[in-house]
């Protein structure tokens, strides 16, 4: 995927399932029809002009009531399944957000990779066990996605709601801050380290339809495809990475490519068995018919 389509996709991707824009001008949440539809990015279904709910807000909801999320989990298998991490790296606005932060002029970092273990942690601990324990949506109360696209427009819109502020308003706001913070420093930190959408994702990278390919024969080993990655990896040493975003950006480089399961040598590679026929067919041309 080229670098101006994904943005324009990040941008359909930002707008389409918040465009409901009468929300703002009325300052009430769409509740019709469509909002029992899942969205397949971290979306916050609290936002003015939300027309799609939350994946991770209809787990924790299932989570609550003591019922299992068979509509949830189905729906996000069967992406997961079928592209892994891709609407991640495409479409979701949160991640648009921090790709656009990084390209601030600020000293740059680098994040280790056992930070990637804690999204996980978020994951069985925000989203399923305390939500089930204490009947509460714990993740979405601290999601700083939700409180930039959800807390501060009904902050600002809506004066019932600036009269109930408390102190777990301000420690929403600290953590937006920090994730603005270090996006400036760092690639995709939210995304790497605390997406519980991520992880879930990133378990399908393996096994999704969807994959990457690498042609060791023409890589030069360069390390040009992890500095436009914007999770910072090397496809050309894992290409099944569970931190891929599966963005695309990489495959302007020739040696990589996207392809399928179904697609047992993608780029038409000669496999060991024609060239031990070739070779056996040069050793029985005549010396000197041989070019």
């Amino acid at each position: 995927m080229g670098f101006l389509k994904r943005r324009i996709f990040q941008g359909l991707g930002t707008i389409l399932p918040n465009s409901y824009f009468q929300g703002f001008l009325t300052a009430s949440l769409y509740q019709g029809s469509v909002k029992g539809v899942c969205s397949p990015l971290l979306n916050c279904y609290a936002c003015p002009s939300a027309l799609l709910s939350c994946p991770i807000g209809t787990l924790q909801h299932f989570m609550v009531t003591g019922t299992v999320p068979y509509y949830g989990a189905g729906t996000l298998a069967v992406i997961g399944a079928s592209v892994g991490r891709m609407t991640c790296g495409t479409l979701c606005p949160f991640g648009f957000l921090q790709d656009l932060l990084y390209k601030v002029r600020a000293y740059k970092a680098s994040m280790p990779v056992w930070t990637r273990w804690f999204r996980y942690a978020v994951l069985v601990g925000l989203v399923f066990i305390i939500p089930y324990l204490t009947h509460e949506n714990w993740f979405s109360k601290l999601c700083p996605c939700g409180t930039l696209i959800g807390g501060l427009p009904w902050v600002t819109l809506n004066l019932n709601v600036r009269s109930m502020i408390k102190a777990l308003f301000w420690v929403k706001i600290g953590m937006l801050l920090f994730i603005v913070g270090t996006s400036t420093l760092i690639k995709r930190p939210f995304c790497r380290a605390a997406c519980p959408l991520g992880a879930i994702f990133s378990l399908f990278n393996k096994s999704s339809l969807a994959q990457l390919a690498w042609n060791a024969e023409t890589c030069t080993r360069c390390g040009k495809c992890q500095k436009i990655c914007p999770v910072d990896i090397r496809p050309d040493r894992n290409w099944t990475n569970p931190d891929c975003l599966r963005c695309l950006d990489c495959t302007r480089c020739p040696s990589i490519k996207l392809t399928t399961v179904f697609h047992g040598n993608p780029f038409g590679l000669p496999t060991q068995a024609q060239a031990v026929g070739a070779t056996d067919r040069i050793k029985e041309v005549p010396a000197l018919e041989r070019p």
